[in-house]
């Protein structure tokens, strides 16, 4: 039984996390200029009195901001259509539909060093899900592609891929994780600081980390598998 498991987790379960894990981490990336314009975003500014009067937030109308790693969205009111900005690796944020008071400045993007490392972190990550993948159902190919799969320099460079990978990626996005955090920060601070003539607006990190950080808990089941395979190879 407990073979019958492990064959189903290394065969079907990692592959399946695997590609999991390069769906939110496009989602993630991608967004909100190129899909889920007003649902996934790194960082967002939407109305709310929490910020600016005592006791339990209103229901206010007023502007919504999103902002990811490619670029912005945003609207001015709760109606309002969503517009964004072109996706670039270089973005400049659209922050228009804001007030005039809001503490703009400390909204601003990040290098476009980052966005270009979590670019090349979910090409490695593509690469090794069509490798591991290939390794894993090795047994069920021709006679040459199996025999070339199975060589242990194939695996190696497969492991390495997926190492590279999930390194740069994570790593990226705790940068990004960490500009943003610190936006959020002052922006709020600067809100609070104004007091009741201050902006009835409110920033948070956004949904967009969640899905990262369930992305690379994913990522890490297939590549454990690898490195393991690799451990137990050297140790014969």
């Amino acid at each position: 039984m407990i073979e019958g498991l492990s064959k189903a987790v290394t065969l079907y379960l990692a592959s399946v996390l695997t590609l999991t894990a390069i769906l939110l981490s496009l989602f993630a990336f991608l967004s909100p200029t190129l899909m889920l314009h007003d649902r996934v975003a790194l960082l967002t500014v939407t109305p709310s009195t929490s910020l600016v009067q005592a006791g339990p937030s209103q229901g206010v109308d007023g502007p919504s901001l999103f902002l990811g790693a490619l670029g912005s969205c945003s609207r001015r009111n709760n109606a309002g259509n969503v517009n964004c900005t072109i996706s670039t690796i270089s973005p400049v944020y659209d922050l228009s539909a804001l007030p005039p008071k809001s503490p703009n400045l400390l909204l601003s993007a990040p290098t476009q060093s980052t966005p270009a490392f979590i670019a090349v972190a979910l090409s490695f990550s593509i690469l090794f899900f069509i490798t591991f993948t290939l390794i894993s159902f090795r047994h069920k190919m021709g006679g040459k592609l199996s025999a070339a799969l199975d060589k242990p320099m194939i695996q190696r460079l497969s492991a390495w891929i997926g190492f590279f990978g999930f390194i740069i990626g994570l790593t990226s996005f705790l940068i990004l994780r960490m500009w943003f955090g610190k936006a959020v920060q002052d922006f709020n601070n600067s809100i609070q600081v104004l007091g009741q003539q201050g902006p009835k607006l409110v920033a948070n990190t956004g949904n967009a980390f969640t899905m990262v950080w369930v992305a690379y808990a994913f990522y890490s089941v297939p590549l454990i598998i690898s490195l393991a395979k690799l451990n137990v190879t050297a140790s014969k």
